[in-house]
């Protein structure tokens, strides 16, 4: 399955507690790096996190970030602690009859630390309920970068059929290009008034052939081209397996151009590597 590197997802949810919203964004990288943020209470969520994005990711720099907002409506109710109330109403009456001066002011009795209790929200349901949302923001994440993907296999399958086109066309000019060296090697010697026997012509004729043939580097070419293929149907990631195949592919347009000797080989040459150089450059954007 061919993925893309560049995606990106939003995935909100409420509860009573109040909503939240985890983004997730990825660019190209050559390895997996994932940069997480979340809000202080929620801290604590980070190792999780980051091992579950590791097990559906292999590679990108992803940046996962988490939005939360608490609803003050949703707070607890208050809790009075009566006991410690009472003490403190107790103590200032004393203080007042000893200075027989001020008043008790029970705002300021509902003010003193530990006087009104609000119970804390039960952040373990709510982290649960948050890791529920951010598989779905991964699935949302992933099919992006499949469909984003599969617009880069299109690409590259049309480059692949470039290639092909190309190989084909060097291939069958190969039969006239070594005719043509023929006759121009023995017109050089007829002009020099070189004369060779039978045996030792026929000897000059075949390493001329050698040296410009390129029926291995088409064949490869060919090959590689159904490789390609191959590991664009494989369901892992594959951009580094499409990555060395580029290499290869430029080394045997690289052998073909050197051995270059007609005008028409030498353009197919120059467009095979624009073909290879347009499937490198997607190539480097692929999981």
């Amino acid at each position: 399955m061919i993925r893309s590197m560049t995606a990106y997802a939003r995935r909100e949810i409420k509860g009573d507690w109040g909503s939240a919203a985890w983004e997730l964004r990825s660019v190209n990288q050559r390895y997996l790096e994932t940069y997480i943020r979340l809000p202080e209470q929620f801290r604590s969520l980070e190792p999780v996190i980051r091992e579950r994005i590791r097990a559906r990711l292999t590679r990108g720099k992803v940046e996962c970030n988490l939005r939360f907002d608490l609803d003050p409506g949703a707070q607890s109710t208050l809790q009075l602690n009566e006991k410690l109330a009472k003490q403190l109403v107790e103590a200032a009456q004393w203080v007042k009859m000893q200075s027989d001066e001020g008043e008790i002011n029970p705002l300021e009795v509902l003010r003193w630390p530990g006087v009104m209790l609000a119970e804390e929200q039960d952040l373990d349901a709510i982290s649960t309920e948050l890791l529920l949302a951010l598989e779905t923001a991964l699935d949302d994440f992933i099919a992006a970068r499949e469909s984003e993907g599969a617009a880069l296999k299109t690409m590259i399958e049309q480059r692949l059929d470039g290639v092909s086109a190309e190989v084909t066309k060097v291939r069958a000019q190969m039969p006239n290009i070594l005719q043509w060296q023929r006759e121009r090697l023995v017109s050089k010697l007829e002009d020099a008034q070189v004369q060779l026997e039978n045996t030792r012509l026929e000897q000059e004729l075949v390493l001329m052939a050698q040296r410009v043939d390129v029926a291995e580097e088409l064949d490869r070419l060919e090959a590689h081209v159904k490789e390609t293929h191959k590991i664009m149907k494989k369901d892992e990631a594959v951009g580094r397996r499409l990555d060395f195949m580029m290499q290869e592919f430029n080394r045997e347009s690289n052998t073909l151009a050197s051995k270059s000797i007609n005008a028409d080989v030498t353009t197919s040459a120059i467009e095979l590597k624009v073909l290879i150089e347009q499937m490198r450059e997607q190539i480097q954007n692929i999981e």
